[in-house]
């Protein structure tokens, strides 16, 4: 077997180089994926204790997704003061209890929405 028999039969994901229109097709389903799974819904909050802000969405009341636009051991005291183990790139830590209470209180004064119906 050649390797390119080899290396066109072990594709995650097919391409469909040879078929145009589905390759398109997809292309487009995955921008709009993106937008919907990665973009959408995100609110800014900032943390109100040190002021970090952070993008926020809700997918439920127990579901919280945040996108850090600074390296978060720079600009969060928090993850500053208990940093990544020494050498590694891994971080022993669930997040910045003052950050979360900014999110809860986002929530409960309804500058970070909730979408309706979601399970808690």
């Amino acid at each position: 077997m050649s390797a390119s028999t080899r290396r066109s039969r072990w594709a995650k994901s097919p391409d469909f180089s040879q078929w145009p229109e589905r390759a398109e097709a997809v292309a487009a389903q995955t921008a709009i994926d993106k937008i919907n799974y990665l973009d959408s819904g995100q609110h800014e909050v900032q943390c109100r204790e040190c002021g970090t802000c952070v993008l926020v969405r809700k997918n439920s009341l127990s579901h919280t997704s945040v996108q850090w636009q600074e390296d978060p051991d720079t600009v969060c005291p928090t993850f500053r003061e208990t940093g990544p183990l020494r050498g590694s790139s891994i971080t022993p830590r669930e997040g910045c209890p003052r950050l979360r209470e900014s999110i809860d209180r986002a929530v409960l004064d309804g500058t970070l929405p909730v979408p309706d119906g979601s399970p808690t």
